[in-house]
């Protein structure tokens, strides 16, 4: 039995705590060679791993490798083998030629390694974009003013300012407990942040002609037949799906103009499933508020409409990945292996 590991640093680079944590595991089991390449080594996979017929688990990541590495792995049993780092995987001939010699073939079975990572992002861009959390982070570095709670011409009726209340009463704002969340998606990512805010006391339904039964009732919330009725009363609208041909605008522009004015727009997996040109209007139009990990023009340049704006909250992209995700992908993969 004979366990390798080889990785290119082009790997490294995406998942950077991902390998030593997949040395880890299966080192706990018994002897597990790693073999880090140096950025300018080249070579295919055949012959970067010496002894390549004595070798019967192999994780290959990024590494180059041809039809003719593969028959130089005599013993393969078992195999990961990913071409690039986002989980690219062998031609059809190599898998069948794996196949014919009864090697089990191992990938990533979902985007799973991530979902608790966006999932908790998403609560906290919900958090900031209710209580403007970012923006008065930013203002008290230049200025007192945020810390004078009294209203600009005392006493106002009806009330939009009072004692150690700095949220904008023009959005949805406040405390999730009680806030009507509206999401699109009930799969890894969604069903996860469905689960938290019905914890904190929301109002949760969600649309995904996909999901099973299951996953709306494990996450507290109501499944919704028809997109176009989940917008009408949202307070909190979440589009939470990956981004596939089928899924790029899905929420339309009419969907966008049927939010209800001061509506929360949350976007953590991809800005694109949404007309994100009706978002830009109403968000400029101060007609709902944004909490964005992701944009339809990344990187944002300097000067775009959004920044910093008092109704946008902005990250620059990076909800999914964690030290935890990067060691999620690799126990996602590595919990295929048959034990040992």
């Amino acid at each position: 039995m004979r366990t390798v590991i080889i990785v290119h640093p082009r790997f490294e680079v995406v998942w950077p705590w991902t390998v030593d944590h997949f040395h880890k595991l299966f080192a706990a089991q018994g002897p597990a060679e790693l073999i880090r390449l140096q950025a300018d080594e080249s070579g295919k996979l055949g012959q970067l791993v010496p002894d390549p017929g004595s070798v019967t688990r192999l994780v290959s990541l990024t590494v180059d490798v041809t039809t003719d590495c593969l028959r130089a792995f005599g013993s393969l049993r078992e195999a990961a083998i990913l071409t690039d780092a986002y989980g690219g995987s062998l031609s059809d001939e190599q898998k069948q030629l794996l196949a014919d010699a009864e090697v089990r073939l191992y990938r990533q079975p979902s985007e799973g390694y991530w979902g608790q990572s966006v999932s908790e992002f998403g609560l906290a861009l919900t958090l900031c974009g209710l209580r403007r959390i970012p923006q008065t982070h930013h203002e008290i570095l230049t200025s007192l003013q945020p810390w004078d709670y009294e209203p600009i011409t005392g006493v106002s009726n009806p009330p939009v300012r009072g004692h150690q209340f700095g949220d904008d009463p023009n959005f949805t704002n406040g405390t999730i407990e009680g806030k009507r969340i509206r999401i699109v998606g009930a799969g890894n990512i969604a069903s996860r942040y469905a689960s938290f805010v019905h914890m904190l006391g929301a109002d949760v339904a969600a649309w995904d002609p996909f999901a099973p039964e299951p996953s709306f009732h494990r996450a507290g919330a109501r499944k919704e037949w028809h997109l176009e009725r989940l917008v009408q009363d949202a307070e909190i609208f979440v589009p939470m799906v990956p981004l596939t041909p089928q899924t790029r605008g899905l929420v339309t522009a009419e969907m966008i103009h049927a939010l209800p004015k001061g509506c929360l727009v949350v976007l953590a997996t991809r800005a694109d499933i949404c007309d994100m040109k009706a978002i830009r209007e109403r968000v400029v139009n101060d007609e709902i508020s944004l909490a964005a990990d992701v944009f339809d023009i990344e990187p944002l340049p300097l000067d775009d409409e959004l920044l910093g704006r008092h109704n946008v909250v902005h990250t620059p992209h990076n909800a999914g990945r964690t030290v935890q995700a990067n060691q999620r992908w690799a126990e996602k993969l590595f919990e295929q292996f048959l034990p040992q």
